[in-house]
């Protein structure tokens, strides 16, 4: 293996910045999916409080999410009040997982 141009090592262990997924990688995405990893699911008013978002920004992220199939939205009535409730796939958890465990072999690559 040729060094590496940045650091001269020979060996780059498990340094891949290409397993980084994009979809997950987003500050307010990574933060809904990491909200979601221990909440299960949440409707979009507590996601919204809890990010800081606007109402316009989380959709658009939120819409990020649905269309990898990393989140499902409900959107229903109850009462005559709407409530989207926004929950984590199974698929969006096995995402997140290898999102992490490709976070900690950047900063660690020998891991």
């Amino acid at each position: 293996m040729p060094p590496d141009s940045d650091t001269g090592d020979s060996d780059t262990g498990g340094f891949d910045i290409e397993r980084i997924d994009e979809v997950i990688h987003g500050r307010l995405r990574l933060g809904i999916m990491a909200f979601l990893s221990t909440a299960g699911a949440a409707d979009f008013n507590a996601l919204k409080t809890r990010l800081s978002a606007t109402d316009g920004n989380l959709s658009v992220h939120l819409r990020k999410l649905e269309d990898a199939g990393y989140v499902a939205i409900d959107k229903r009535f109850v009462g005559k009040k709407p409530l989207t409730t926004v929950t984590l796939t199974e698929p969006g958890r096995t995402a997140f997982i290898a999102y992490l465990d490709a976070m900690a072999r950047l900063v660690n690559p020998t891991s």
